[in-house]
C-alpha cells in the first residue's frame, strides 16, 4: 500500500483494510523504514526462568499492538475527514513496527504470540468502528487514552523485566516514545476528553487481556 494522492472508495478502503488485518494476524505487517531498535544488542544472557518472565510480558505487548492495530483500521474506515484517516494511518504503521519488533523477540525468547489474537483483533475493530461512528473528536479522544494508559502499561513492564533484558527493555523504551507522540498528535489534531466511565472500562478491559494473554 503506498501513501499517494488517490482517492479510495470506501469499498477500497474496506478491502485494504481486509489485507491489512490479515497481515496483522499472521505476522506479516507493512513497516516503516525504521530499523529494529534492539538490531544491534549482542544476545541477552537470560536464565530460563527469566526468559519465561520476559516472553509473557512481551507476548502482551503483541497482543497490545495487534489490538492497536484494528483500532486504528476501525477509525480510519469510520473517520469523516481524510485528515484523519492520514493520521491513522501513519499511527498504526509506526504500531506495525512495534508489532513486528515484538513478535521477533518472542521468537528469540523461544516463545509464541498469543492464540488469542484473532478473538482481540475482532473485538477492537468494532470497537475502532464505533469509536468512528460517534465523530473524529471522539476517535481522536479514545486515541489519545488508549495512547496515555499503553504508555503506563509500558513503563511498568519497564520495572518488571530483567535488568539483563536488555533487548526487551529497549523496544518498549521506543515503544513508550512512539506512543506518547501518538497521544500528543490527537490531542494537538483537538481530541475530545472522554468521560472517567470509559476510561474506566478501557482499564478493566486492558487488565482482562494482560491477564489471559500473559499465558496462552
Amino acid at each position: 500500500m503506498t501513501n499517494d494522492t488517490r482517492q479510495y472508495s470506501f469499498f477500497d478502503r474496506i478491502c485494504i483494510n481486509i489485507d491489512q488485518g490479515l497481515r496483522t494476524l499472521h505476522q506479516c505487517p507493512i513497516t516503516t523504514d525504521r530499523a529494529n531498535p534492539a538490531e544491534n544488542i549482542n544476545t541477552d544472557n537470560l536464565g530460563s526462568t527469566e526468559k519465561g518472565h520476559s516472553a509473557s510480558l512481551m507476548r502482551i505487548n503483541h497482543t497490545g499492538e495487534v489490538c492497536a492495530q484494528a483500532l486504528y483500521q476501525g477509525q480510519a474506515l469510520t473517520a469523516r475527514t481524510q485528515a484523519l484517516r492520514e493520521q491513522m494511518h501513519h499511527a498504526s504503521l509506526e504500531e506495525n513496527d512495534h508489532l513486528d519488533w515484538c513478535g521477533t523477540r518472542l521468537k528469540e525468547l523461544g516463545s509464541h504470540t498469543s492464540y488469542l489474537n484473532p478473538l482481540w483483533y475482532t473485538g477492537s475493530l468494532a470497537l475502532g468502528i464505533t469509536a468512528g461512528l460517534i465523530g473524529d473528536k471522539w476517535s481522536l479522544g479514545f486515541l489519545a487514552e488508549t495512547e496515555n494508559q499503553v504508555v503506563t502499561h509500558l513503563e511498568s513492564h519497564l520495572t518488571k523485566l530483567s535488568e539483563n533484558d536488555h533487548k526487551s527493555r529497549t523496544i518498549i523504551s521506543q515503544m513508550i516514545i512512539d506512543e506518547r507522540e501518538h497521544e500528543t498528535n490527537a490531542i494537538n489534531a483537538g481530541a475530545n476528553t472522554l468521560p472517567p466511565f470509559i476510561k474506566a472500562l478501557m482499564q478493566l478491559t486492558s487488565k482482562i487481556m494482560t491477564r489471559t494473554v500473559r499465558w496462552i
